[in-house]
């Protein structure tokens, strides 16, 4: 059993990330206290809207907490959607996304995660992490959310779709930034 006992607030509408962050800081000993209360979010590069969000829902909630803001960024179409993912995801879905990948032969993707942590009246400290890989010509798989059936991970045969929880949050990119995160976060 983790020699850690701390918890942390997750500030996040997203069942899915709560799920993934609960599995993935659980070794730490790191409990996830879902949080519904959210900070502005601004529109810039991933790790910007993360920090500023998670300064902004700190100080209005007086509470220490994470924000994590993720982006799927694709070489083809010159790093789209990257922070406009979930609006993407939301407005075109993966369908307009494969129609904008068309028959390009280069379908060269990375997913990259920002987890900022920030006590009321603190400064956020930021943790990054990204997976590289390639986007599919077809949807694959059920399992996890947003453009996961199309997103190949770099060595494998498998979407992120296809790949069960556990599997998915030891590669990703919310993975590699949450257990930055709780390195730092255990020994502060």
């Amino acid at each position: 059993m983790p020699a850690s006992s701390k918890s942390v607030y997750f500030a996040t509408g997203n069942r899915g990330k709560v799920l993934e962050a609960r599995i993935i800081l659980k070794p730490f000993g790191v409990k996830v206290r879902p949080f519904s209360g959210k900070g502005a979010e601004i529109q810039a590069e991933t790790d910007q809207v993360a920090s500023f969000s998670a300064r902004d829902a700190a100080r209005k909630y007086g509470r220490k907490l994470i924000v994590e803001d993720a982006g799927l960024y694709v070489e083809e179409l010159d790093g789209f959607p990257g922070p406009f993912s979930s609006y993407a995801f939301k407005t075109i879905g993966i369908d307009g996304l494969l129609t904008l990948l068309g028959a390009s032969k280069s379908r060269k993707a990375h997913f990259k995660s920002a987890v900022a942590y920030c006590e009321p009246g603190g400064e956020p400290h930021v943790f990054e992490g990204k997976v590289y890989g390639r986007i599919s010509r077809v949807p694959a798989g059920e399992n996890g959310f947003g453009f996961d059936p199309v997103f190949v991970p770099a060595g494998s045969t498998r979407s992120m779709g296809e790949l069960t929880l556990e599997e998915k949050c030891g590669l990703s990119h919310r993975g590699e930034a949450m257990r930055k995160f709780a390195a730092w976060f255990t020994r502060a």
